[in-house]
């Protein structure tokens, strides 16, 4: 939990009137004023509304399009996608593979100076980034540390990566979705890391637990950014008293001007009964005098009719300014279609020791297990998917009964991290689908306007999974079995409590990973595989 004793320090975030816009004209931020100074700061807001962004102008890899963004002291990040290549090492993940092979060097009689320079001095590097592994539960010896990170689990690649950011030391680290694909252990060892952080820290997150592990919330929503002192229990509790306070102040204002246009009836109503009145008695004046009865009549009417209508519009501006006070959130709306599976048909059948497990209509099997047994390999063997890994354990594999499936891995970047646009991202995941049933689609799923021709690397993560999704909607023919490997990683809590009523509602077969325990208890599922080997 959050030090009780912690305290504002100077500012190691600051921003100045900042503004950011793509070229598109998508505003993110729009002359934000704010700092970041307290130890510990949870970063939120809706997909799509820009956090990564702004952590790419902390980072310096983005300029704003106004004001500045400064900071005190180095910042280092962990990205939400980090490297995961063939050649990429436990020792990349840790930014000591080069001191590492200065070490070696040296040790095998090389002396030459740029290893010196290299090195640094750390002649203890091997043995520091083994005991720092360790205290994150990585039990890993000195030569493991040039492991290919290929062969990691999803969770201990990011526990590896996080270790490697405190182990470098800066001040200031900035953590983007650090829990996905965690288990309940490594969760458990990624808090205890977040609690002892020795410098200034931003974690990027829509994980409730994790958010109660900090000292302040940033919330980043339409181009504002807030701070609020406390942990997500005590921003949650601020915002409901905010919106409460917000409603009421609504209803008083639509009083207001239900009244004011109540008087305004009733004006009109008498100036047009004096005026009816004046015109009988006029026919027996003198023209001169009716004259001048008219126009002071007109003339009180006039003031009248302009008093009421001043008193209606500042009713009507209260009610606008209390009704922007309201936050009023967009909903995602995912619409599956029926793929019209024969009752009982066989969909796929999992072997996991030598021991068969078959999943048929309308069933929902989730995998589970800790990091490292072998979850994603045993669902890249059922879609088929191409340079799967070896499988960790003996007399097991999974074998699908039909060809129409949907399948949302855990890593998108292969699909969705180039410089092709959304729409043909879309358009090609789903050829005989229309330009118009293209953006309707995306619409629903809130990527809309000009974010469809933006690349797809230029998108969140949250964002990413949200045009993956859309590629399974408009599926044809339509998916008899979905494959999904942790989809509510970088999900903010409105999408995802959507996508459990949906897969609910799901009239095929469902097979999920996920570290998410809440998301697959209210899944309600009818079996769970458990994958219990050692890990890799």
């Amino acid at each position: 939990m959050p030090n009780p004793s912690s305290t504002l320090s100077t500012p190691s975030i600051v921003l100045t009137d900042c503004s950011f816009a793509w070229p598109d004209g998508s505003v993110v931020l729009d002359h934000v004023t704010a700092a970041f100074g307290r130890r510990r700061t949870g970063l939120v807001g809706a997909n799509g509304a820009g956090k990564s962004t702004l952590v790419r102008l902390v980072t310096d890899e983005l300029r704003p399009t106004g004001g500045s963004v400064s900071t005190t002291g180095t910042v280092d990040l962990l990205p939400q996608r980090f490297a995961r290549g063939p050649d990429d090492t436990v020792a990349d993940l840790l930014g000591v593979r080069e001191r590492l092979d200065a070490l070696q060097a040296v040790l095998a009689g090389d002396t030459d100076p740029r290893h010196l320079d290299a090195l640094e001095d750390d002649w203890d590097v091997d043995t520091r980034a083994v005991a720092a592994l360790g205290e994150a539960g990585l039990d890993l010896t000195v030569d493991e540390l040039r492991r290919p990170v290929a062969t990691l689990s999803g969770g201990q690649a990011v526990l590896a990566a996080v270790t490697g950011v405190k182990l470098r030391g800066h001040p200031v680290a900035v953590l983007d979705e650090p829990t996905n694909n965690l288990d309940r252990r490594s969760r458990e060892r990624l808090l205890d890391l977040v609690d002892r952080w020795p410098g200034v820290l931003v974690v990027v997150s829509h994980d409730r637990e994790l958010l109660e592990h900090v000292d302040e919330i940033a919330e980043l929503r339409d181009g504002s950014l807030r701070t609020f002192g406390g942990t997500w229990s005590a921003f949650e509790s601020r915002l409901d008293v905010e919106h409460a306070a917000a409603e009421r102040d609504l209803r008083a204002a639509e009083q207001v001007l239900r009244s004011e246009r109540r008087r305004r009836v009733e004006a009109e109503t008498t100036i047009a009964r004096r005026a009816k009145a004046g015109e009988r008695s006029a026919g027996s004046m003198p023209k001169i005098l009716a004259n001048g009865r008219r126009n002071r009549a007109e003339t009180t009417a006039g003031k009248l009719r302009s008093g009421h209508a001043d008193a209606e519009a500042r009713a009507r501006e209260l009610v606008d300014a209390a009704s922007g006070r309201v936050r009023h959130d967009d909903d995602v709306k995912i619409d599956l279609p029926d793929p019209g599976v024969p009752a009982a048909r066989r969909l796929a059948e999992f072997t996991v020791r030598g021991r068969p497990t078959v999943l048929q209509w309308p069933e929902r099997l989730a995998v589970v297990g800790a990091n490292g047994t072998g979850k994603t390999t045993l669902l890249e063997q059922l879609v088929g998917a191409d340079g799967r890994r070896a499988h960790p354990l003996p007399d097991t594999g999974a074998t699908a009964f039909t060809d129409r499936i949907g399948w949302l891995p855990q890593h998108r970047d292969g699909r969705l991290g180039d410089d092709r646009t959304v729409l043909e991202h879309i358009a090609r995941e789903a050829p005989t689908a229309t330009a118009r049933e293209l953006r309707d689609a995306l619409a629903r799923l809130l990527v809309r306007g000009e974010v469809v021709t933006r690349p797809t690397r230029t998108l969140s993560g949250g964002e990413r999974f949200r045009v993956a999704l859309a590629g399974l909607v408009l599926a044809r023919p339509v998916p008899q079995l979905l494959v999904l490997d942790e989809p509510t990683n970088d999900l903010d809590l409105a999408t995802t409590d959507h996508l459990v009523d949906v897969l609910r509602a799901w009239r095929g077969g469902l097979v999920v990973v996920s570290h998410d325990e809440l998301f697959l208890d209210r899944l309600g599922l009818d079996a769970r595989l458990t994958l219990d080997g050692p890990t890799p």
